[in-house]
């Protein structure tokens, strides 16, 4: 087997951190090349994500707080998947609790790693149509802050070159998505 092709070996785990939604792990491996060193990963059941369309075009985008960023991004409705749970479950309940609205027509975009340099998440994109409000709109989350916001696609991908700060999984299932908008 040529050099570079078989996996790394595992010399030792460690678990740092087990949190509610991830955990840290550092992992010591010695490489094909022999070189060893310790490798950091967050460890992520993964999330799933809508594009909701309304019938008028709009797409519906949430502004939310995010801490890490220190300021409110714009953002697709996004849930993480629970245990036991597949991906289209999960956004079938955020984008209820998030934006209010049921979508009866769905469509699998596809799926992608969101940052593989340090974690193992995988975001799983939908496209969202033939919108309904929901009779009795979702109290919020405690632990959300966040608005609402509709956005054409034209104004959207203006929003994302003019440096309005939107989301590493929102713009790409947004260019995922472009070519179903109208």
């Amino acid at each position: 087997m040529p050099l570079g092709k078989e996996p790394p070996e595992i010399i030792k785990q460690r678990l740092f951190y087990q949190g509610r939604k991830f955990s840290f792990e550092v992992t010591n491996l010695r490489l094909p090349n022999k070189v060893e060193g310790d490798w950091e990963c967050i460890r992520h059941p993964g999330g799933a994500l809508a594009v909701p369309v309304t019938s008028e075009g709009k797409l519906i985008l949430l502004r939310q707080y995010r801490f890490a960023a220190q300021g409110r991004l714009l953002e697709f409705p996004a849930g993480t998947i629970e245990a036991n749970e597949d991906p289209f479950s999960t956004i079938q309940r955020e984008i209820e609790e998030e934006t209010g609205y049921h979508a009866n027509k769905w469509q699998k975009l596809g799926e992608f790693f969101l940052a593989p340099g340090y974690s193992d998440e995988i975001i799983y994109a939908f496209l969202a149509q033939d919108l309904q409000p929901l009779e009795k709109p979702p109290e919020q989350d405690d632990d959300e802050d966040m608005e609402t916001v509709f956005f054409t696609p034209e104004e959207l991908e203006n929003a994302i070159f003019s440096g309005e700060p939107v989301d590493a999984k929102s713009v790409t299932s947004f260019f995922m998505a472009r070519p179903f908008l109208k």
